[in-house]
């Protein structure tokens, strides 16, 4: 197969990878302020169109239209139209391409060409224009490529980059998708990664740029110096609880700067990006992330003076939220529910903010090969010297998989017979075999580790073992390493320790298991560090004799007076939802469908405040302002739970399970709306009761 290659002049591109394409030019005087320019190709298909230019930088031409004024698919770059005497080669009729036009596209920034970025859509890899080019498939900082199939009498594309995974043109295969969704400019965080590490290739033939470690400064330039460097501690008595035998570390990178293990891949990302010119004073960075990677950005945006917008889910804690503020990054919130892959969703959203907003890089944590590298050059030698070359096991959680890829290939490089043990919480997919998957948890409390999809950075043949853990046990455990080792991690560092517990019951006396504890107990004081938080969640149970509780704390929620509960579709309208609202003297409703399933709340100041931002319309359904975060209560829970969760929120949805059986034989649990029940409630009851005890 020949497929259209994109290249610049000052390169000369001829990718090994696939089969010799001619490319020929022609020098002349300048007209207009453009080189004349010649086309050329080869006797079967068409090879690709280059015209030098002042700048040394190459143009192409869309193939599969032979426009003479600009397609829509182009941005910012000016195609070169046939010359009047000129028609469109007899090389491009559409049934050679099954019907399908090659699009492609480049976008030129304000940078200085020569610094310009291209992006290798299969695989990631960037480069700058002034690095010899090692894909066919380098572009602009976007592309989109429908499939080109293959066909009979065309030769085979032998490319590095291909797998069984991948359409011929090197774009990962997935179902066709609606219009909508290719109007989508995005890239991906789970597209399969191309790395071409192997295990024991020389370190020589590594495409990337590696960093050595450095003597830190007595007096250090700026925060940014104290990142890395954590310390390695012993656990003394979590191991001994738990019958170890061999030596249990900790490796406590809450200790960078920012307070995680995040502040190494945020750096490294940074100065990758303003070594390769892609990030320019005055930029903006714009990250989707769980809130330590944002953090780990915003503090280095602070210092180097970017701006800096941090997307993430609205499950995480407002103490990053906070922290986030006060190093003067941007905050956008989106659903918890919503898919990786949805428009909603907080990777969605910083696709379409990037596309909006001029000069703006995601520097992508699920793609960027910096985020291994940062540990591959520096956690792991530091894991490496710290323990003289002797470590036995290796625990990590696994969120973008960028911390246990670069240890773990440092670690199996080094020390061959070291094993590494995965964590992933109930709810994720990161686990193998996907077995390990299968649980009716769909959300996790824990925070930072756990996906839905698979980020490209994450090796997962490097792992030698998966361990799934729950909420439960990661925040007993991390409890634990506060309590009895004077660790101030936090919830994510409780489920590897709570995984290294029963994984290093196979090591023995003399051996070692080092630990990764990701970040502080800082962004979780009004969570798991709460023991009402962890009583409301159900991952406590209070002690009868620890407070003398009133006369009512046992009783049951079923015991309120409650009224029936009022209850909209959500093909409701919001200005008839507000009417609704106003005329019943009510401040929320459940929005549930025509079977009364829930799907969600509506409050009266969310719905205000959305209509007044210009979110929404009057007249658009109720569903576009659903709120899905809010806390459930059962009948036959007690009141003294109640009470727990108005402290935090100013209502709750009591529910009751109903079983249904279906056509095949086959039931489903299913939660139906019993009531809402808010604080007044709860406090008229009390009261009532309160004088009905003292007339008795």
């Amino acid at each position: 197969m020949k497929i259209f290659i994109r290249v610049s002049i000052s390169q000369r591109v001829k990718c090994p990878s696939i089969l010799q394409v001619h490319v020929s030019w022609e020098k002349a005087t300048p007209t207009d302020g453009a080189r004349s320019k010649k086309r050329a190709y080869d006797d079967e298909s068409a090879a690709a169109l280059v015209a030098p230019s002042a700048t040394q930088l190459g143009e192409t031409i869309c193939a599969g239209c032979w426009t003479d004024t600009p397609p829509s698919h182009w941005r910012g770059v000016s195609p070169l139209r046939p010359r009047p005497s000129q028609s469109p080669p007899a090389l491009f009729p559409k049934a050679n391409v099954g019907g399908e036009r090659l699009l492609a596209h480049a976008e030129q920034s304000s940078a200085r060409l020569d610094r310009a970025l291209l992006l290798c859509s299969a695989c990631g890899e960037r480069f700058s224009s002034t690095q010899l080019a090692r894909c066919p498939f380098l572009s602009g900082t976007q592309v989109t490529m429908p499939s080109f199939p293959t066909e009979a009498g065309m030769d085979t594309l032998a490319c590095s980059h291909f797998s069984a995974s991948c359409t011929p043109n090197g774009i990962p295969e997935k179902e066709p998708c609606t219009s909508p969704e290719k109007e989508r400019k995005w890239i991906r965080p789970d597209i399969p990664s191309k790395c071409t590490w192997e295990l024991g290739k020389s370190p020589s033939e590594s495409p990337h740029r590696h960093v050595a470690r450095s003597e830190t400064p007595k007096i250090m330039p700026d925060i940014l110096k104290k990142i890395g460097d954590t310390p390695l501690v012993r656990i003394n008595k979590i191991g001994k609880l738990f019958g170890l035998k061999c030596e249990l570390l900790a490796k406590c990178e809450f200790f960078n700067a920012g307070g995680s293990v995040k502040d190494r891949i945020s750096l490294r990302m940074v100065e990758d990006a303003e070594r390769d010119g892609i990030l320019k004073p005055g930029d903006t960075i714009i990250e989707p992330t769980s809130g330590n990677t944002g953090i780990g950005l915003a503090l280095a945006a602070a210092v180097k003076g970017y701006r800096c917008i941090i997307v993430m889910p609205e499950k995480m804690s407002m103490e990053k939220v906070d922290v986030l503020r006060a190093l003067g990054a941007e905050i956008v919130r989106t659903p918890t529910t919503a898919r990786f892959d949805s428009p909603e969703s907080h990777v969605g959203v910083a696709w379409r903010l990037k596309n909006e907003i001029p000069n703006s890089h995601i520097l992508d944590q699920y793609r960027n090969a910096s985020n291994p590298l940062a540990h591959y050059d520096s956690t792991a030698e530091e894991i490496l010297q710290q323990c003289d070359g002797h470590v036995d096991m290796i625990v990590a959680g696994a969120g973008t998989g960028g911390t246990i890829t670069g240890i773990a290939r440092k670690l199996k490089e080094k020390c061959p017979e070291c094993k590494i043990i995965g964590v992933d919480p109930e709810g994720s997919i990161l686990a193998e075999p996907e077995g390990l998957n299968n649980t009716d948890s769909t959300t996790y409390e824990v925070e930072g580790i756990g996906y839905d999809f698979i980020p490209t950075v994450l090796d997962r043949s490097l792992v030698d073992k998966w361990y799934k853990c729950n909420d439960e046990e990661s925040f007993a455990c991390a409890r634990m390493l506060i309590r009895d080792e004077g660790l101030l991690c936090g919830g994510s560092s409780g489920s590897a320790m709570s995984v290294a517990v029963k994984a290093a019951k196979e090591l023995k006396e003399g051996q070692r298991c080092v630990v990764i504890l990701p970040d502080s107990v800082r962004n979780y004081m009004s969570k798991f560090l709460n023991d009402k938080w962890m009583t409301q969640k159900g991952f406590m149970k209070e002690e009868d004799d620890i407070i003398n509780k009133p006369w009512w704390w046992h009783l049951k929620v079923q015991e309120l007076c409650l009224s029936a509960p009022l209850t909209v579709l959500p093909s409701v309208t919001c200005e008839k939802t507000i009417e609704i609202l106003r005329e019943k003297g009510f401040d929320q409703v459940p929005v549930v469908d025509e079977s009364g399933w829930i799907l969600g709340m509506v409050t009266l100041g969310n719905m205000l405040s959305s209509l007044l931002a210009g979110k929404v319309q009057p007249s658009d359904q109720v569903s576009k302002v659903i709120y899905k975060q809010f806390k459930k209560i059962r009948l036959q829970d007690n009141l003294g739970k109640l009470s727990h969760i108005l402290e935090i929120d100013h209502f709750a949805l009591v529910v009751h399970e109903q079983i249904q059986y279906h056509s095949n034989g086959q039931s489903s649990k299913k939660q139906m709306v019993f009531g809402v029940v808010t604080a007044i409630d709860l406090l008229n009851f009390v009261t009532a009761q309160e004088r009905r005890r003292k007339a008795t």
